[in-house]
């Protein structure tokens, strides 16, 4: 049985919250009417005929939700007679959480543990794919409206349809899993706003849907999403079009285009860890790699020569490369230009535990006592000159759940630094305090 889920945003339902919701009965002789007046040659030549025919098919579309509103609690909807006692009820958990679920008949109503509708799942459509025939003729609507009269409202309609097509998929997205479900309606979507005479991109379910294809194996389909993405130039939030895009290409075979789609993320966006990360596994095991990547660095320097992220992307290269010196020389770089930002005193901080780690790893597979003990006493160096840096960090950083790791990290820092002075030991206990 076809399902459709609904799950319509505050906005959209102040939009209807006055409209005469039909019953399931009503709309469906209504469909039949006017479905019969558009086959009819004397009115199907007519827009408001198949604009009677789009508004039969909405409130098909909307009849089995009657005047059921997200976002209320069950209590008010008792109020308001909007349910009745239903079929059956069961507990469910979706994504983790728990809901109660409740059949009537021809949809099951979800309520979180607060009882507040968050969910309405449709099992007996009216009509199936009500908005796909809706949307069909709204467009013929519009063709026949010569003089434009109603272009306005039918913008709005289809501009609906989408939104309706948008929050069923995310529905399968976010509570159900079901990501093959989700891009088909999510793209359904980004289709429908595209429809004359709306003809829009929208940067939101074309983005989604290129991503969910993705998360569901379809790449082709997600190829076609994200290169509507690049041909409209949005790139989502901090460049994560880049990345999605690059694992597409290189999914379908196409490596010159996944590297092309990582370069180009990476001039626009340096500070996407995303992006570096993909440049990186590319090219570093490639011979003569290394080189290329330090390229792209310069030029992004070169167009961006205040941008101190580069710096920081410009020291994690250098620190992969086992170039110490020039590792630290980028960090410190990059606190130079941005005094005031925590991430580049986090980055050196790092820096420095990633260094001391490597002589603790190998002060552990030495039998040596004096090569352990030199290795040792570099492994403390390292421990205390990450202090500075994160200590730094941590007086910059706002109030947050990031800024209490930050302290957490200085504190098992000093725990291994305990017995080398007093003053260790007292960090330890005031970042104690500050990490809880």
């Amino acid at each position: 049985m076809k399902r459709i889920l609904i799950a319509l945003a505050v906005l959209l339902a102040v939009q209807v919250a006055d409209a005469q919701t039909k019953t399931p009965e009503a709309a469906k002789k209504a469909v039949e009417s006017a479905q019969a007046a558009a086959e009819n040659p004397k009115k199907s030549g007519k827009f408001v005929t198949w604009l009677k025919l789009a508004s039969a098919y909405m409130d098909a579309y909307n009849a089995p939700t009657g005047n059921l509103f997200l976002n209320t609690p069950r209590v008010q909807l008792e109020q308001m007679m909007a349910i009745k006692k239903p079929v059956s009820v069961e507990q469910v958990e979706l994504e983790g959480a728990p809901y109660t679920k409740e059949d009537h008949g021809d949809k099951y109503l979800y309520f979180d543990a607060q009882g507040v509708l968050r969910i309405i799942e449709v099992t007996k459509p009216v009509c199936e794919d009500a908005l796909a025939s809706a949307l069909e003729a709204y467009a013929k609507a519009a063709e026949l409206d010569l003089k434009g009269s109603k272009t306005k409202d039918i913008k709005t309609a289809i501009e609906m349809i989408g939104a309706k097509y948008f929050e069923e998929g995310m529905n399968h997205y976010s509570y159900f899993s079901n990501m093959a479900k989700a891009a088909e309606l999510v793209g359904k979507a980004a289709d429908a706003v595209q429809t004359a005479p709306l003809s829009k991109v929208d940067n939101t379910y074309t983005y989604y849907a290129g991503y969910i294809y993705m998360l569901a194996g379809n790449y082709e389909q997600a190829k076609k999403y994200f290169d509507k993405c690049v041909e409209v130039e949005y790139y989502a939030e901090d460049g994560n079009l880049f990345p999605a895009l690059a694992d597409v290409y290189m999914k379908l075979g196409d490596e010159e285009a996944g590297v092309a789609a990582l370069k180009k993320g990476f001039e626009l966006f340096p500070e996407n860890a995303n992006v570096l990360v993909g440049l990186i596994n590319y090219y570093l095991p490639k011979e003569g790699g290394e080189a290329d990547l330090l390229d792209l660095i310069a030029k992004a320097k070169q167009a961006m020569p205040d941008n101190a992220s580069i710096y920081r992307v410009e020291g994690d290269i250098y620190k992969r490369l086992a170039d110490y010196e020039k590792a630290e020389a980028s960090y410190k770089a990059a606190i130079d230009m941005a005094p005031d930002s925590p991430d580049a005193y986090i980055s050196l901080g790092g820096y420095f535990i990633d260094r001391g780690n490597e002589y603790f790893n190998k002060g552990q597979e030495t039998f040596d006592q004096k090569e352990y003990d030199a290795l040792m006493a570099q492994y403390d160096e390292m421990c205390i000159a990450s202090l500075e840096p994160l200590e730094k960090a941590y007086s910059l950083m706002p109030e947050s759940d990031f800024k209490k790791n930050i302290a957490a990290t200085i504190k098992q820092v000093c725990f291994v630094l305990r017995n080398k002075d007093a003053k260790f030991m007292e960090k330890y206990e005031l970042y104690n305090e500050l990490s809880k």
